[in-house]
């Protein structure tokens, strides 16, 4: 793993999320909708990594379900890994419990997947890597 890849964060509004952020002087990415999670999402790039802006597109969503239950705040970490299909075969094999044991094309066509808290510490982590090429 080479670095953080991103903090999600989940927000009410991203567009009140957005100002605070460009406030501070950073650029905020073009919103994005993943169906499959039902989010919209913006990324913040800072540094070599990003923060990733959460905000649901149904009240069924994940990120609607932890808004409801802890409020707007860092909901997970997402790790960049080069082998997403070798770690994950990895962690199973360890025992490691997945939220899916499907890997998901996310934002960006970047390929996720995500780690139990139970297996993390308390902690939701994401495995993401890079889209593959010529995709």
């Amino acid at each position: 793993m080479s670095q953080i890849d991103h903090l999600g964060i989940a927000v009410k509004s991203l567009a009140e999320a957005r100002k605070f952020y460009e406030k501070l002087g950073l650029q905020v990415m073009p919103e994005e909708t993943v169906e499959a999670e039902k989010v919209r999402l913006a990324m913040v790039p800072v540094g070599e990594s990003r923060i990733e802006l959460l905000e649901p597109t149904s009240p069924d969503s994940a990120i609607a379900k932890f808004l409801d239950k802890r409020g707007e705040g860092l909901h997970h970490v997402a790790l960049h890994v080069d082998d997403l299909p070798g770690t994950v075969e990895r962690l199973k094999a360890s025992g490691t419990r997945l939220i899916s044991d499907e890997i998901r094309v996310g934002a960006g066509g970047h390929l996720y997947v995500f780690v139990h808290p139970s297996s993390a510490g308390g902690v939701l982590l994401e495995l993401v890597e890079d889209a593959p090429q010529g995709v």
